[in-house]
């Protein structure tokens, strides 16, 4: 304890040095905080789409449903699969949909950015997406030329609102209601009838077929049953590690660039912190010297000097973990590179991001007070109680 205690005495004595230090230690964190928080938002935002109870098909090979081509034979086949869930009301519980993209300018710039279409069946696909609410208007009519667009999209592109319209494959669409997917990357797409959407881009194929499992640990079967039928080129994976896949050459990207920055950030915040332990030293040479003397052992001076750098860098991550909250709430919109279409999300601070954070603060204390505090500790008991 009275370690310690000397420790934050003395970072109490020297105020403004330690604010200053502390300071530039919290800028590094909050670099380091924020480029954590982008990319887990990023990948949460996708594997939120996704359900374990559904599984998705797609062509075996396509990394995306906008790459897969799925024939109307092969979507029957899956459908009448007995993994595949009932309900009373609407039957089997399978989705035939397609995805395509158009572009739409934004509203901040006027720039075009890709935008996803996907052509759902109608009333199975939002109670596959229970998460999915439709908070302004209805749901689009089946075979009619109506659309609902997510949140994302009504807040971020030049569109109509509710009851406008729309144009794009040549026809014109009417907004029958705007969906909130509760962050979901479904709130970056517009929906529409999927014999409707394929008609207007003359697809002939489906992208994808979504079902809900009658039992999610049924999947292994399914997955066998799908490879081993020679009528079927597609392959069978669970949705929320269908999203989880299609999220992680981003949020890779987003990491690897923000942490090369940060270290590079970091060698000045270590620099800084250095200098200020060994200014340190310097102004207390003679109570170095004193304690020595009183029979503290080298130990305890190369603790002590190594617990303040640690102790300046916790107070900077404390700092820079305060002004990361703050991006808590902020959304950003880029372009998902697998899908290259225009996906917003939110940062995310989470308790994981908090202790990297805290641990990587440990560090450059560790390091920058390392070299200083060595010192202290090999000084002379003699030559240091000269220096009075």
């Amino acid at each position: 304890m009275l370690l310690f205690y000397y420790s934050y005495r003395n970072l109490l004595v020297r105020r403004l040095t330690t604010v200053l230090t502390a300071g530039g230690m919290g800028l590094v964190i909050f670099v380091f905080a924020t480029v954590l928080m982008l990319a887990d938002g990023f990948q949460q935002t996708l594997i939120t789409s996704g359900s374990r109870d559904n599984a998705v098909f797609t062509r075996r090979s396509s990394e995306t449903e906008i790459q897969s081509i799925i024939e109307h034979n092969d979507a029957g086949i899956i459908e009448s699969f007995s993994q595949v869930a009932l309900d009373k009301d609407l039957g089997r519980l399978a989705s035939r949909e397609v995805v395509v993209l158009i572009s739409l300018p934004k509203k901040e710039n006027g720039s075009a950015s890709n935008v996803e279409v996907r052509g759902v069946t109608h009333a199975i696909s939002l109670e596959l997406r229970p998460q999915i609410k439709i908070v302004a208007g209805r749901e689009f009519s089946a075979g009619s030329s109506e659309i609902l667009i997510g949140r994302n999209v009504a807040r971020k592109f030049k569109v109509a609102g509710l009851g406008g319209t729309l144009n794009f494959a040549g026809r014109t669409w009417t907004i029958s209601g705007i969906m909130d997917a509760g962050g979901a990357a479904f709130d970056s797409e517009i929906w529409g009838d999927v014999n409707t959407v394929m008609g207007a881009f003359k697809r002939p194929a489906y992208s994808s077929v979504i079902i809900r499992m009658r039992d999610p640990s049924e999947l292994p079967e399914l997955k066998r049953t799908v490879l081993e039928d020679p009528r079927l080129v597609e392959e069978a994976r669970r949705e929320d590690e269908y999203y989880e896949t299609q999220s992680e050459l981003m949020a890779r990207f987003i990491r690897i660039l923000g942490i090369s920055l940060t270290l590079i950030f970091s060698l000045g915040a270590i620099t800084g912190s250095m200098i200020t332990m060994y200014a340190a030293v310097a102004a207390r040479t003679s109570e170095i010297g004193t304690l020595r003397a009183l029979g503290f052992r080298r130990g305890f001076i190369l603790l002590a000097f190594l617990a303040e750098a640690v102790f300046l860098s916790l107070l900077g991550a404390l700092i820079g973990l305060a002004a990361a909250s703050f991006m808590n709430r902020l959304t950003v919109s880029t372009m998902n590179w697998t899908t290259f279409s225009e996906l917003t999300f939110r940062f995310l601070l989470n308790r994981r991001i908090i202790a990297d954070s805290a641990i990587f603060a440990v560090i450059m204390g560790i390091v920058g007070g390392a070299l200083p505090s060595i010192r202290a500790a090999r000084m002379d008991i003699v030559s240091a109680l000269r220096a009075r």
